[in-house]
């Protein structure tokens, strides 16, 4: 058998350094000078992707694997709860693939590059690297301020100061009950070993340490004179330092040295960890992956063996998730590094572990000034194509210059490609304040919801009398003398047996729901945008708007805003709320919620308001698509599930709401610089089961987290282009049953209950062996002496039927009488 020589040896022999420990650690790592006068030596990683070229697969497993360990350290729960923080430059991708491991954590990674307009959250000093500060610029400060474990994750634990100083910093501002810290080697010395647990006592929090190896570095007195002396007598003499190349007849991109390669890039998705990265970014990236690699593969060089690529100091986690898929797709070896700041001496010998290095100026007008940038063991290495992965701030003309980096990369390789990246910047908030418009009502002033869970852009009506009753109403909204919108149904006050059908309704559907909940929501952060604002429509959207917020800040720790505003169909959207909105957020950050769709004709009202809106307003930006919980009726691009199930909150009128009833809209009442109105029946907090729906819901996030996630990827990567099936079903049912107006189909378990609660009733249409879904309904009709006539091929669980031009003692289409 070949003897492999250990890449530490040469240091080893020259300066009586000892690496001890675990006999994995010299697979692990190896040895090297560093130019520092901190530190003589460098521990070189094997399995980093940063230093020394390696397989995708194992860069990604071995980060993946140690997040996996933490999620069984902490458990289900916990790791649910917990944020992970890796540090620039060398540990951003290896923090990134911790945080997948954990199981979908929001990211965050330190930075070395000041982002104008975005807030520093903290910072720490690195007191042995060669570039000392970092800084943490979270698009969303709250992603540090959770109560849930903060995981800390590096390249190696030597001495514990950088994990100490940022756990000390960020103590202060965020205390929590527990950190834990990840890294891929422990190397703390006999004399750093007990800091660890006094510092947690110091602090009265509990810290634990997870690793792939351990062990120590023993070195002899005068080992930092000694190696400074051994890097100046080699920097001298070295000859495989790429110092020279040939000009490039022409420095644009796309010049024969370096063929561009356009990623398709998903927009608004950010390019790593800087200001924060949340599952339902990940799970974005995941979907768009395999076209990104389609395309670099398309471009390499027919008859390639050996592909490096190449990311970009702290751009490394895209660069190796686009490595690893390339990794699937071509047949030619795929290896995996990235550039970095850290100057370290090249030595072309076996025993050593930089064996070259490349050497050109800085390309992203870094705040520390011009300088030198590296690339090692790329020269050399046999690679027949090298793709270059920059973000856009670092796509500036020294990357095209003789001396750059493209130009280094074409002296040693056949062909180059360069794929840019968009840096992602947050955008800032809006500082506008309407003049003359209300603030949102809150409760328990207004509503039975936690004042932070929804702002109500309403207005308040509940000392006007607005309640008629069903069968007037029904009668006024057929005969075209008032839009339903204009009064109120009296609420119905639900039988003890029909709140026991509710709660049983309840305990059978809430992991169901929770899941749905949490699928949308991740649509909703990795399509619509990283901070959105949820506009739930007012009032079945809004329970779920509430859920959808409580899974963002259960998951990923964001504190969204949320707010409830009216729609009437053929009406429109509240223009004053919108007027609001546009003044508080970016319209691009709001997205409509709904709880689900029967025909669409909400969704069709929104986008014509929304066109209306925009038109007057000369506002832009504001998205019509809805989110729901589910879609029936496939109306809808963003959903959390296409069943026609038992949503409970469907089940009852405002003791689900938060007390609030139907939006109001009658000129009488709703002035010029007024909102639609709304009613807080406060008389009924003794049948409220608001919150303990939203409770008993949210209780089953943690274990359905994993699953969420996993709908969600798959969603991502379907075609979700909404077929309109449902109001194609409801002309055919208006025509078969001779009803001649699709108002008055309402398609849907949820439309099928509000007919029952809220309108008269003329028959229900019923799968053919629909289940216990339906059991409340049958309830419901059974109280009104409404028919329930079971259909066979009925593309929804059930669908309710309003009898046409109502009028007491009528007829149906059948020839019986109506029961009301």
């Amino acid at each position: 058998m070949k003897n492999v020589v250990w890449t530490g040896t040469w240091v080893a022999e020259r300066l009586g350094v000892e690496l001890v420990g675990d006999e994995r650690l010299s697979d692990l790592l190896g040895l090297a000078l560093r130019r520092n006068p901190r530190r003589a030596h460098l521990l070189v990683s094997n399995v980093l992707g940063k230093h020394v070229p390696q397989s995708p697969s194992v860069v990604y497993g071995h980060g993946f694997a140690l997040g996996r360990r933490v999620r069984e350290l902490l458990g289900a729960e916990d790791a649910g709860a917990a944020v992970v923080l890796g540090y620039a430059e060398t540990a951003t991708g290896l923090g990134h693939c911790v945080a997948d491991g954990v199981g979908l954590a929001p990211y965050l990674h330190s930075t070395r590059r000041p982002v104008p307009g975005v807030d520093t959250a903290g910072g720490f000093e690195e007191s042995h690297s060669h570039a000392t500060s970092h800084l943490l610029l979270p698009e969303n400060p709250a992603l540090l301020a959770g109560a849930g474990p903060l995981v800390l994750v590096d390249d190696e634990f030597s001495t514990g100061n950088t994990v100490l100083n940022t756990i000390r910093d960020l103590h202060a501002r965020y205390p929590r009950d527990r950190y834990v810290v990840v890294a891929l080697v422990d190397m703390r010395s006999a004399a750093d070993l007990g800091r660890l647990a006094e510092f947690a006592t110091e602090i009265g929090a509990r810290v634990d340490l997870v690793v792939a190896a351990r062990g120590t570095v023993n070195l002899p007195e005068g080992v930092l004179e000694k190696g400074q002396a051994l890097v100046a007598e080699h920097e001298t003499t070295r000859t495989t330092e790429a110092t020279k190349t040939a000009e490039p007849a022409d420095s644009r991109p796309g010049h024969p040295g370096a063929a561009r390669v356009e990623l398709g890039w998903p927009r608004g998705l950010p390019d790593g960890g800087r200001h924060g990265f949340t599952p339902g970014q990940r799970i974005r990236l995941d979907a768009a992956l395999p076209a990104m690699a389609a395309r670099v593969a398309e471009a390499l060089p027919e008859g390639a063996r050996r592909v490096l690529v190449l990311g970009f100091e702290e751009l490394m986690y895209a660069p190796l998730r686009l490595a690893r898929e390339l990794e699937q797709v071509v047949s030619a070896e795929v290896r995996y590094s990235t550039t970095t700041r850290s100057p370290v001496l090249a030595l072309d010998d076996p025993g050593y572990a930089i064996r070259t290095r490349l050497v050109f100026p800085a390309h992203d007008d870094p705040d520390d000034g011009p300088g030198e940038r590296y690339a090692y063991n790329v020269a050399g290495a046999g690679f027949d194509a090298v793709v270059a992965v920059v973000d856009s701030a670092a796509d500036t003309p020294a990357l095209y210059a003789p001396d750059g980096l493209l130009a280094q990369l074409a002296e040693h390789t056949p062909s180059v490609l360069l794929a840019v990246v968009p840096s992602y910047v947050p955008a800032r908030p809006s500082t506008e304040r309407p003049s003359m418009l209300p603030e949102p009502l809150r409760g328990p002033a207004f509503s039975s919801y936690a004042p932070d869970e929804v702002g109500w852009l309403l207005q308040d009506l509940s000392d006007v009398t607005l309640e008629a009753p069903t069968e007037e109403r029904e009668e006024a909204i057929q005969s075209g003398g008032a839009h339903y919108a204009e009064s109120l149904p009296v609420e119905y006050q639900p039988s003890p047996q029909y709140q026991e059908l509710f709660q049983t309704a309840l305990g059978t559907s809430a992991a169901r729901i929770a899941q749905a909940v949490g699928a949308v929501t991740e649509l909703v952060l990795a399509e619509r945008s990283p901070h959105p604002v949820l506009v739930s429509l007012a009032r079945a959207g809004t329970p779920v708007g509430v859920l959808m917020r409580r899974w963002a800040q259960h998951r990923h720790g964001l504190d969204l805003p949320h707010y409830a505003v009216s729609i009437v169909r053929g009406r429109g959207i509240d223009a004053n709320a919108l007027r609001w909105l546009a003044a508080h957020h970016d319209p691009a950050d709001v997205v409509f919620v709904d709880g689900w769709t029967g025909k669409g004709a909400i969704t069709r009202e929104l986008t014509e308001a929304i066109r209306e809106f925009e038109s007057a307003e000369g506002v832009t930006g504001f998205d019509p698509e809805i989110a729901v919980l589910a879609d029936p009726g496939s109306c809808v691009r963003t959903y959390g599930t296409r069943e026609d199930f038992l949503i409970p909150s469907a089940c009852l009128n405002s003791t689900v709401s938060g007390l609030i009833s139907r939006t109001v809209l009658r000129s009488d009442l709703v002035g010029e610089y007024d909102f639609h109105g709304a009613k807080f029946y406060r008389e009924l907090a003794g049948s409220d089961v608001s919150v303990d729906f939203l409770d008993a819901v949210a209780a089953h996030f943690p274990d359905v987290a994993d699953a969420a996630c996993a709908q969600a990827k798959e969603l991502l990567a379907t075609d979700r282009t909404p077929t309109w099936e449902g109001w194609a079903a409801v002309e055919r049912i208006s025509e078969e049953y001779e009803i001649h107006d699709v108002n008055l189909v309402k398609p849907g378990v949820g439309e099928t209950t509000r007919v029952l609660l809220r309108r008269v009733p003329w028959k229900i249409l019923a799968r053919a062996g629909a289940g216990t879904d339906l059991d409340h309904v049958r309830l419901l009709a059974q109280q009104r002496g409404v028919p329930v006539e079971e259909v066979d091929e009925l593309p929804y669980t059930c669908v309710g039927l309003i009898h046409p031009k109502y009028t007491r003692g009528a007829t149906g289409a059948d020839g019986k009488a109506v029961t009301v």
